[in-house]
């Protein structure tokens, strides 16, 4: 008895020859088939129109439920359409989708491909940690220590419920000789600090307050602000005016301030997207932009969808910036290292 065995031979490259007859036959079966266009065009409008929100955002309107905000505060996961519609766009064998999810791709790469790549540094004389700590944190003194073994040199605390703070400060005495508290903020220094004051921000209670940090590299002005919750509700919509009135007292604060160099470190309830926090992201830049890696998504701290806690500086050098690890608080505290001089 005689058996036959057919050899498929391989290319020096480990190619099996194999696989580009697939290819072929794929592309042959699309090239023989008349619907190839006319297929997938509610797909491709998709695509066409997933690009316009993202290069026209600016101009959606915040007159009807904040809209324009909304849109913007999410803004970087528009990208999930893309491989959504490239997909979709095989299985329908839609070469109008197939082209037409070029679009978006392009205009997402341009706004946000740049927070891809790292930019984070060596170097930085001050590390600086902001955290919202929940006021129904569990166990604030765990998130207190947590906080002080970063190694920050400067530390801000926001939403501290008045019973929490005496752990608060017991917990953090051993690590930061100098510390205030100004309402529901707190700040925590290993250097000397002076001129601490709250900060008016249009609420009728404290949120923020503003303090010199007097480094062995020079004085900086180290704001602290917590700006009003947003909620987004179905009758209403995005919720936001009172944070958006404290954002522009905050930014007025910050213009005032007589010091060069600028640091905010707080919750602003908001991303760098978000037009209404104008007055004050139009004076200053955000530490994750300018020196991080990624997004830096801070909240909630199970699963991160935007980044609503920010550092920011204005004459002060970003070298790094970086998410640290979760605590007992729905938000992850975030890190900066800086150069001041």
């Amino acid at each position: 008895m005689t058996q036959e065995y057919t050899a498929h031979s391989v290319t020096d490259g480990g190619e099996d020859p194999r696989t580009g007859s697939r290819v072929r036959v794929l592309l042959d079966r699309w090239r023989g088939d008349p619907g190839i266009w006319r297929r997938g065009i509610v797909l491709a409008l998709l695509a066409v129109v997933v690009a316009l929100l993202m290069i026209f955002h600016a101009q959606i309107p915040n007159t009807i439920g904040n809209l324009g905000s909304l849109t913007e505060t999410f803004l970087p996961w528009f990208g999930v359409f893309v491989p959504l519609i490239l997909v979709l766009a095989l299985v329908r064998r839609s070469a109008t989708a197939l082209i037409a999810v070029l679009l978006p791709t392009v205009v997402w790469v341009n706004l946000f491909g740049g927070l891809l790549t790292d930019k984070s540094g060596g170097g930085g004389d001050l590390m600086v940690v902001t955290h919202n700590v929940n006021a129904d944190n569990p166990d604030p003194a765990g998130t207190a220590r947590k906080l002080a073994e970063s190694g920050a040199d400067v530390v801000a605390l926001e939403e501290l419920k008045a019973g929490a703070v005496p752990t608060y400060v017991e917990a953090l005495a051993g690590t930061y000789k100098y510390h205030s508290v100004q309402g529901t903020v707190g700040l925590w220094s290993k250097y000397p600090m002076t001129g601490t004051e709250p900060v008016d921000i249009r609420l009728g209670w404290v949120r923020a307050m503003r303090s010199t940090v007097n480094t062995p590299e020079g004085r900086v002005a180290v704001y602290v602000a917590h700006l009003p919750s947003v909620r987004v509700k179905l009758h209403a919509g995005f919720t936001a005016n009172q944070r958006d009135k404290s954002a522009d007292a905050l930014g007025e604060a910050i213009a005032d301030e007589s010091l060069s160099q600028v640091i905010l470190l707080g919750d602003l309830n908001g991303t760098m997207n978000d037009r209404s926090l104008n007055a004050v992201t139009s004076q200053m830049r955000s530490t994750q932009g300018a020196a991080g890696h990624g997004y830096g998504f801070s909240w909630p701290a199970s699963f991160p969808l935007a980044r609503i806690d920010q550092i920011m500086v204005k004459g002060v050098e970003p070298t790094s910036s970086w998410t640290l690890p979760e605590t007992d608080s729905d938000h992850l505290p975030i890190a900066a290292r800086v150069q001041l001089g």
